[in-house]
């Protein structure tokens, strides 16, 4: 996932990050308000880890921005804040989860799991597409039963696509899967994640659109 942080405790910041970039993730990291109200608008942001005492503007407003501006991105609330005074009006204002600090990274990213399942519709973490099982939680994939041995990129982009099944991704919605707000390679990296990709799936289920991007076919 592309995960946006907007959490301004630097050390607790930092170890999320940290945290979420081992288990695959992608993630951008924000600690002012202000600057989080714009960072969703026009983001390709599979979900949004949002802490509610924030400088700039507070955590409430920032998600009551983004749901009147008509922003459907999930949101997990996590926040010192006592749960029982702020749990159900945050969730009534378009939060689509809500815990309290301290919380374990696995719990925290079974939670994001959870609200991504939910956007694209699954009932559990496996995209499956004919013969073809993507596994989210363990981070494996099979063909016809059979291990398909995947990098960490090319498990990132066969996500993206499977999610999108029948639809043109475009290259920067890729990227920016892969690499977040940071620049990647300069070389034609991405063609060779598809190339290999194709290789191990067969040729025939991505398919390249002319100036639109490439589509996942089961």
């Amino acid at each position: 996932m592309h995960i946006l942080l907007v959490e301004d405790d630097t050390i607790l910041g930092d170890g999320l990050e940290a945290g979420l970039t081992m288990e695959g993730h992608v993630v951008d990291w924000l600690t002012d308000g202000q600057d989080a109200r714009a960072a969703v608008i026009g983001s390709d942001f599979d979900a949004v880890v949002l802490d509610l005492g924030l400088p700039g503007c507070d955590g409430r407003s920032v998600l009551q921005h983004w749901r009147r501006d008509g922003i459907t991105t999930p949101v997990l609330v996590l926040t010192a804040f006592d749960r029982d005074a702020h749990c159900v009006e945050t969730l009534d204002i378009g939060a689509d989860d809500y815990v309290t600090k301290p919380i374990a990274l696995p719990e925290l990213t079974a939670r994001l799991r959870a609200i991504q399942r939910r956007v694209v519709g699954g009932a559990d973490n496996r995209l499956q597409l004919g013969d073809l099982v993507l596994d989210r939680e363990s981070r494996t994939t099979t063909l016809s039963d059979r291990p398909v041995e995947l990098s960490t990129f090319e498990h990132i982009i066969l996500e993206a696509l499977m999610e999108r099944a029948g639809r043109p991704v475009d290259r920067e919605t890729l990227e920016v899967r892969l690499y977040g707000w940071e620049d990647g390679p300069e070389s034609n990296s991405l063609e060779v994640l598809i190339h290999n990709l194709r290789r191990k799936i067969g040729r025939d289920r991505i398919k390249t659109v002319r100036n639109l991007g490439y589509q996942f076919n089961a």
